[in-house]
């Protein structure tokens, strides 16, 4: 399906004109289709039939309640990595047992809130870990359910930044001191010994790294059982990636198979962790152009959009499809260099776009911003956090204001001696 296509010339969400919000919020401003996370969500689920699985939505790709309390409507659960992110799926109406707690440095105090919400499981991933899981769940008279995340040492193929199942990375226990830390889970108090957890990493493209940290979880798995040891859940975390601009990328259905293959034999409960497959081509950034600058070598498209907004492109050389909002003639399109106005040469959302010719006013859309965009945001330069709009059908709602930059100085406060 397409939420963000032309009609009559106007880029649409769904049936709402993008320009009609623009005139509403200003921009920049990000709009999220729920038609679109309901179809991601349900085709998601399908590829599984047959299978006992739980999805749980990876909150931290994008944190809105709006976006959260579509997801969790059609059935989904959360994967949270803090305690503010716990606070977040409650708020947005998360049943306590459909959340999965990843992460490497949980507090104690962010484990007493999970411990106390009674969540579906908390993921361990170091030995010191397990003891304070422990620790705290005797505290509070309560049994915390574990899985523990183990690191595969498998090279994902996707950017070094995204990738976390090899053992350079500070994520999970290594295979050689697994069986080390299930028979002390069994000994400790309070404890109660799920499974197994495995992410290798994000935006994945090549399904063959799963192939391979599945056969290992397998493996583990049939070890354990062999020396009587229950294993009822798998968590295979999330990581399958979108297509971006000009990016292939292998058929959903190909994943599917190799778990189903490797995993679905086992019997276990099925927990996958997806974030940006949910949500990244459920979103775009419109933004205005409000500068062309020609130079000697390049022409510079600059819009009010910028890194702090967007960091993807940024931080990970991400290239996101970027689109005129208002449909023109393409019979003269030419190269050209997108950026914001952040004081920073890494401002830049992609060179050689090949674009009708755009003039100050004209508003862009930049795809596939569903994703780590509005979540991963930043004041930087004295900047507003912009707003997050969404649309179902021919309705719309801000689901987050601007946050201007008077009311982020009202946060502060000087001290006394001045």
């Amino acid at each position: 399906m397409k939420a963000f296509d032309y009609r009559g010339h106007s880029l649409c969400a769904e049936s709402v004109p993008l320009e009609k919000i623009a005139a509403e919020t200003g921009t920049p401003f990000y709009c999220y289709s729920a038609q679109q996370l309901r179809h991601n969500y349900e085709e998601f689920k399908k590829a599984f039939d047959g299978l006992n699985i739980l999805v749980c939505y990876a909150i931290k790709a994008n944190a809105n309640k709006a976006v959260v309390r579509t997801l969790v409507d059609c059935g989904a659960g959360v994967d949270i990595t803090s305690a503010g992110e716990l606070e977040r799926a409650l708020n947005a109406g998360a049943a306590p047992e459909k959340i999965v707690f990843s992460g490497v440095g949980k507090s104690r105090d962010e484990i007493s809130a999970a411990v106390l919400s009674g969540i579906h499981q908390i993921n361990i991933e170091s030995v010191p870990e397990l003891h304070l899981v422990s620790e705290v769940a005797v505290e509070h008279g309560r049994t915390a359910a574990i899985a523990f995340r183990i690191n595969p040492d498998v090279d994902a193929k996707t950017h070094k930044k995204l990738s976390t199942g090899h053992k350079a990375t500070k994520f999970g226990l290594e295979l050689e001191h697994l069986a080390e830390a299930v028979q002390l889970a069994a000994s400790l108090p309070s404890l109660d010994f799920k499974g197994f957890s495995v992410h290798i990493g994000s935006h994945m493209y090549d399904y063959e790294p799963f192939r391979h940290a599945f056969s290992r979880l397998a493996e583990t798995v049939r070890i354990c059982r062999e020396q009587g040891i229950n294993v009822e859940r798998i968590d295979l975390g999330g990581g399958v990636g979108i297509p971006y601009d000009g990016q292939r990328i292998a058929p959903f259905s190909e994943y599917a198979s190799i778990v189903r293959e490797i995993i679905a034999p086992l019997g276990c409960e099925v927990i996958f962790e997806p974030g940006r497959r949910l949500v990244g081509d459920a979103g775009v950034l419109v933004s205005r152009i409000i500068r062309v600058k020609r130079g000697t070598a390049k022409k510079f498209v600059i819009i009010d959009a910028a890194m702090n907004d967007l960091v993807r492109p940024a931080m990970y050389g991400a290239r996101h499809s970027l689109i005129p909002v208002r449909e023109k003639d393409e019979t003269s399109i030419e190269p050209v260099t997108v950026v914001g106005a952040v004081c920073e040469t890494s401002d830049l959302f992609g060179e050689d776009y090949f674009l009708p010719p755009l003039e100050v006013g004209d508003f862009v859309a930049i795809f596939q911003a569903g994703a780590y965009g509005s979540t991963m945001a930043s004041t930087y330069n004295g900047r507003a956090l912009v707003p997050e709009v969404m649309v179902s059908g021919d309705c719309y709602a801000v689901v987050r204001r601007r946050i201007s930059v008077a009311e982020q100085i009202s946060w502060e406060a000087l001290p006394g001696w001045l």
